[in-house]
């Protein structure tokens, strides 16, 4: 394919015409295709990583209007997750005009990081193009449906019980609970819990019961590991593409 038909294809995937198509053209282009790592698509892909976010934050605040802070947190998390990501770039046909050298070609299913990346940069390539709107329209009609389905299905998970099962699985540990302080009257008390695996001290929060306030804190203390976890995965998988080119 060329670039010429390549840009075409994908100005008909995004609804929209660029004013400066090598935007879109490097959008589309992996590391390992690239001159350098400086022309290929990971700078805009920071870039759309941190445009989609406000993006999906602004129709959450809007449309779930009665949902806690720590409720559309998860959400957002979800929506904005490498395997959502990844799984639309599949649907509206993104990832077969990804850019790849010879290391990367032949593969059956590219790596969920790389199909993710292309979303996300073609979002950071659109707002750098079209603005806001033009980014934010395009966010709309591709995760629409996966924002209805996840709030939908959503049941205000136990984040306590989540956590377990993380760190089971991942620290072959067992999370515990520490009561730091509590404050207010007899009838109307707030407590601080904190979360601590393996000798670390996570983030503790407020709550107006025990229970409430360790399910915050696990919440808290599972964003920052699973963080950890996929920061560590991607290291693992950026090895990985460098040794195959």
């Amino acid at each position: 394919m060329s670039n010429e038909e390549r840009i075409a294809r994908a100005e008909e995937i995004l609804e929209y015409h660029f004013r400066d198509p090598d935007l879109l053209l490097t959008s589309l282009t992996h590391a390992s295709c690239a001159d350098s790592r400086i022309r290929s698509n990971e700078r805009l892909e920071f870039l759309g990583d941190a445009v989609l976010g406000l993006i999906v934050c602004d129709i959450l605040y809007r449309e779930y209007r009665n949902w806690l802070e720590g409720e559309l947190t998860k959400l957002k998390s979800v929506v904005v997750s490498r395997r959502v990501c990844a799984r639309v770039a599949d649907q509206i046909g993104l990832s077969e005009l990804l850019i790849l050298g010879e290391g990367l070609h032949g593969e059956q299913r590219l790596p969920m990081s790389l199909r993710a990346a292309v979303y996300e940069a073609v979002i950071g390539a659109l707002y750098l193009d079209g603005g806001f709107e033009a980014a934010r329209r395009f966010v709309l009609r591709t995760l629409e449906e996966q924002i209805e389905r996840w709030a939908v299905s959503d049941n205000r998970e136990n984040y306590k019980s989540a956590l377990q099962q993380f760190v089971q699985r991942y620290l072959l540990t067992t999370p515990r609970y520490e009561a730091l302080d509590e404050k207010g009257p007899d009838h109307s008390k707030c407590f601080e819990v904190c979360v601590v695996v393996n000798h670390e001290r996570f983030p503790s929060a407020w709550g107006p019961s025990k229970k409430a306030a360790e399910q915050e804190a696990a919440r808290r203390a599972l964003e920052i590991l699973q963080a950890r976890h996929r920061r560590q995965a991607d290291e693992s998988e950026a090895r990985e593409l460098h040794d195959a080119r």
